[in-house]
């Protein structure tokens, strides 16, 4: 049997997809195109346990299954009928390329059409084609929407633990020589799924149904352990994202499986490095760690491995290596993307071998290291480019742990901003705090430098801070400073805006002339101008700079005797 791959209207490919997304219109219309299949199924099926393996919502997994089996294969339009427990109907839980009124049209009695009798008798159905079977009903899509040409079906029912639950079925367009055994192979693994799925939910269910109180309960047992742990781990935050990466942390830590961090620059990767070590078995022993984009080439090896006496020019002493250091511990590799190509050959010998040898050693010697990468580049990108081994990286990719940035997770803002506040306050010898609208300015604001950008912004302010209040003008200026431009903050909606937070004034053109006396009276002495009337200095300087105020020329003599816009002369 013949299948052919339809148009699919130009969806994006992944960056390793293989190139068939050019053939799939000249296949639609029966048009001959060499298309590798067995590379299109090898890569179905990687994509199809991506898929399944970061289960979230059965209802995004399966869209997303059914939308790879058309985009890579030309199986097309797959659908999911589950039974209503409500009305003991036949209705349309899921599919990929219908309409919502097509969606909607999506409900059968048990027994009818196609689908029914398949649900009813539990048996596979395949239909040649699908214009010549009188019990296909049409039901969904109409003829018209299909391309022309012979239409096939798989339909295949549902079991979960040992009931039918519904059907699948599928479409595909006949035009390329493919077998029938290949598509039937690679159908009943995504059956397979579904039924996981399916089960999945029903667990679910059944825990939100049965344990609810329990559950409850034990969510703010974890969450008040995983802020314990994350407060031992030097860690500020509890946010969903973070309590995510603890928790795959705490399960991964007592193994001694390799831990690739990734994450955005400032992310925190190196505190989360050493919580690995800190909830292992190894925590009483060293961590080291070892930023490859700081380490010069030509020192690499040395560094890594360590070098005897007289190896080389200016080796007047033995030098022991990082791995030798962390013996019976933890070696961070901070920015592995960094490691040159012919130091990536030695790092994975010694990650298999589990030896060492010193520059200049005649001998190898065993080390016990448990690794620990991270890294804020593409790795997968790198290895495209030639610039990264393959089989470094399937070393390295054991345990994948994503750090996402601060902007996705902006409840971590208020108490990393509160964390570093008091420890500016220790280290400076301050007493400031900010005001409520201060640290919404400073919640609402996208944060690219991440953590480390939060920690310079809060000591600024605790330095410059004149008054031990900061308000959020002097927030704004200090991100203005950072940003090199207006700030823009974000608001709930998503929108950037210059001016997100309500000055506590309403600033005018009638203030200018009153803060241009005050300066005049002072003699441009901001401090005391501001004092004049009743303002900040942050308020003050904030207002000169969005008025256009030049404080020198609102020093000049002759200003003193004018009176603001609008006052009664003295």
């Amino acid at each position: 049997m013949s299948i052919a791959s339809p148009a699919t209207g130009g969806h994006p490919r992944t960056a390793d997809a293989p190139a068939c997304s050019s053939a799939r219109a000249d296949l639609a219309v029966g048009v001959h195109v060499d298309v590798d299949w067995s590379r299109q199924e090898l890569f179905f099926r990687r994509e199809l346990a991506k898929v399944v393996g970061r289960f979230s919502n059965s209802t995004e997994n399966l869209r997303e299954v059914f939308h790879l089996l058309s985009e890579i294969l030309g199986l097309n339009r797959g659908r999911l009928f589950l039974v209503d427990p409500a009305t003991g109907m036949l209705t349309l839980r899921c599919a990929y390329g219908l309409t919502r009124e097509e969606m909607a049209r999506g409900i059968l009695t048990r027994g009818e059409g196609i689908t029914g009798k398949v649900f009813e008798s539990g048996q596979l159905n395949i239909v040649q084609d699908i214009d010549s079977e009188p019990r296909y009903l049409w039901r969904t899509v109409p003829r018209s929407a299909l391309p022309n040409g012979t239409t096939s079906m798989f339909f295949f029912p549902i079991h979960v633990d040992g009931q039918t639950r519904g059907v699948f079925n599928v479409n595909r367009f006949r035009g390329i020589s493919r077998s029938l055994t290949a598509d039937l192979e690679i159908l009943r693994e995504v059956t397979s799924q579904i039924a996981q799925l399916l089960r999945l939910d029903d667990l679910i269910a059944e825990r939100v149904q049965t344990r609810t109180a329990a559950l409850e309960h034990e969510n703010r047992t974890l969450k008040q352990a995983l802020d314990r742990d994350a407060h031992r781990y030097g860690i500020i935050g509890g946010s969903a994202k973070i309590r995510t990466a603890l928790r795959q942390i705490e399960q991964v830590a007592p193994s001694d499986a390799t831990v690739l961090l990734l994450g955005e620059s400032g992310t925190g990767k190196e505190r989360f490095a050493h919580a690995v070590h800190l909830a292992s078995p190894r925590r009483d022993l060293p961590f080291v760690k070892l930023n490859c984009g700081a380490v010069p080439e030509a020192l690499f090896e040395s560094e890594l491995f360590g070098h005897e006496k007289g190896a080389f020019t200016g080796a007047t002493h033995a030098r022991v290596g990082r791995f030798e250091e962390a013996h019976g511990g933890t070696l961070f590799l901070d920015e592995i993307g960094d490691l040159p190509l012919n130091m990536q050959v030695k790092l994975l010998r010694t990650l298999q071998e589990r030896t060492v040898s010193r520059i200049g050693a005649q001998r190898e010697q065993h080390v016990d290291v448990r690794i620990v990468a991270a890294t804020n580049q593409d790795l997968r990108q790198r290895v495209n480019e030639g610039n990264f081994r393959l089989d470094l990286f399937y070393r390295l990719y054991v345990v994948p742990i994503h750090l996402a940035p601060l902007r996705e997770r902006p409840e971590d803002i208020a108490p990393l901003v509160q964390h570093f506040l008091h420890e500016a306050n220790t280290r400076f010898q301050r007493n400031v705090y900010l005001s409520g609208e201060a640290l919404a300015a400073l919640i609402r604001y996208p944060w690219p430098g991440n953590v480390r950008q939060v920690q310079n912004v809060v000591d600024r302010l605790v330095l410059l801070s004149e008054f031990p209040l900061v308000d959020a003008p002097a927030v704004l200026s200090v991100l203005e400073a950072e940003a090199g431009a207006p700030a823009a903050v974000v608001d709930a909606t998503g929108a950037a805006d210059a001016v997100p937070v309500p000055l506590p004034r309403h600033i005018g053109r009638e203030q200018r002339d009153g803060i241009m006396l005050a300066l005049a009276r002072t003699g441009g002495v901001k401090s005391r101008a501001a004092q004049q009337l009743g303002l900040t200095l942050s308020q003050l300087n904030y207002r000169i700079r969005v008025l256009g105020i030049d404080p020198a020329d609102a020093a000049r003599p002759a200003f003193a005797h004018r009176e603001p816009a609008g006052r009664p002369g003295s």
